[in-house]
């Protein structure tokens, strides 16, 4: 399980990114713990508020807990992690709010704690929290039997291909895979050994080199897009300028866009819109199949919470009954049967906490199944789309470096996707001309 941690403060951006539904399929506030409020953002604002009686600014800790992609684990798994977190940390008894998020057929949870102990009124320490969380991390991948990512297995092993929210967006806009980038831009580095062969390696790639405002060098595609190249090789600014030269050599980034600008014709714009609409049509289906799965899952929870409500009422006022009143009551207490009753209901509660809790388990485990065939298919359809996005950079790529000379292949590809736009253009416009029927009067 992959456990990311951090203190903070901003109580009301936290409880609005836990709680949100929009960028997360489904969202369930778990339990709050110490708090008076009964909503994330009250048990929050609480935090804040006993927290300003000290000098403590980061008076939340933060953490995520993601297992492994396919495994279905119940809520006792994530609970007896986060348990042995808030031990091993000092965080015992402390205000807490744990909330579960599935997104793209992964169940994954996070916990909040406040710092500030109210008896006190100091901020919990948490001393080398990164390193303790990461033994507690390797202890549940043994302990669960789960393949070990291999920065666990060799300690200080990082993915190289690892990027970071910014990198993800740019690459969302590009409409690319963050991770295809990266491994296309270290693929050229390892592959070159001068600024020459590193350029063109770039280029067969659909990127051009520039000379940075403050990374010194760095890669644009044909939108304009500006890549680090220190992030995206991994290699040190000393080794790029070994390799490389001086940066100021290099066109800058504006100007490198005005020349991408320029050698951008009509029929390279018409390609890239023609393809990007296909592109976008190629999509919807899938995005459909997906946005009723998830109306409809959630519409399945919504029904058993109130079934579930409605059943645990109807044995609430069940075993209230048991209990006599009055003078029969007294004598009950009197002869211990008071006590066997309230035992008895203590039982039946606990059973019937237990059997709720495995129903949701269960219909939350048969919807991640069925979310997860569909993950696949999108995942197959995205994977084929990076690839012929990339496919598209390379092509107009190499149409800027040859001036619109490029080889006859890639003209004709333009041509036809220009052709198909112009006739679906047409086909709209006939549609919107076509002459409606008489009104009729029917009075």
């Amino acid at each position: 399980m992959i456990l990311k941690a951090s203190e903070r403060a901003n109580p009301k951006d936290l409880a609005r990114h836990l709680m949100n539904a929009r960028d997360n399929e489904h969202v369930e506030l778990h339990e709050l713990r110490g708090f008076v409020a009964d909503d994330l953002d009250g048990a929050f604002q609480e935090a804040h508020a006993i927290s300003r009686g000290t000098r403590c600014t980061n008076f939340l800790f933060s953490l995520s807990l993601s297992p492994p992609q396919d495994e279905d684990m119940p809520p006792e798994v994530f609970e007896a992690a986060i348990e042995d977190i808030e031990a091993k940390l000092g965080l015992e008894d402390q205000p807490r709010a744990v909330v579960f998020h599935e997104k793209e057929g992964r169940r994954h949870a996070h916990a909040v704690w406040s710092r500030i102990d109210a008896e006190s009124m100091t901020a919990i320490n948490l001393p080398h929290f990164k390193r303790k969380l990461n033994d507690i991390a390797r202890d549940l991948y043994l302990q669960h039997g789960w393949e070990m990512p291999d920065g666990f297995k060799q300690g200080r092993t990082r993915d190289p291909l690892t990027y970071t929210i910014e990198e993800y967006q740019q690459a969302k806009r590009a409409g690319r895979d963050p991770k295809q980038i990266k491994a296309l831009m270290q693929d050229a580095w390892k592959g070159s050994d001068s600024k020459a062969t590193f350029q063109s390696a770039l280029r067969d790639q659909g990127f051009f080199l520039a000379q940075g405002d403050r990374r010194g060098f760095v890669a644009l595609d044909y939108r304009g897009e500006v890549y680090s190249l220190s992030r995206t090789t991994g290699a040190k600014a000393k080794d790029l300028k070994a390799r490389l030269g001086d940066p100021k050599a290099l066109p800058t980034v504006d100007e490198q866009k005005r020349w991408l600008s320029e050698r951008m014709t009509k029929q390279v714009k018409s390609y890239v819109a023609s393809f990007e609409e296909r592109h976008r049509r190629s999509g919807l289906a899938l995005e459909f199949q997906r946005k009723e799965m998830v109306d409809r899952h959630r519409h399945a929870r919504s029904g058993l919470k109130s079934r579930q409500q409605e059943r645990w009422q109807a044995e609430e006022r069940k075993r209230a009954e048991r209990l006599p009143r009055g003078v029969k009551g007294l004598w009950s207490w009197v002869t211990g049967k008071t006590k066997k009753i309230r035992l008895q209901n203590e039982l039946e509660t606990l059973k019937a906490q237990e059997r709720d809790r495995a129903e949701r388990h269960a219909i939350v485990q048969k919807q991640l199944s069925e979310r997860r065939g569909l993950q696949k298919k999108i995942v197959k359809q995205r994977d084929r789309s990076h690839a012929e996005v990339a496919e598209l950079n390379r092509d107009v790529a190499h149409y800027m470096m040859m001036g619109g000379k490029a080889p006859i292949e890639i003209t004709r590809k333009f041509e036809r996707e220009t052709q198909r736009l112009r006739t679906k253009e047409r086909s709209r416009e006939k549609t919107r001309e076509r002459p409606r029927g008489p009104d009729l009067d029917m009075n």
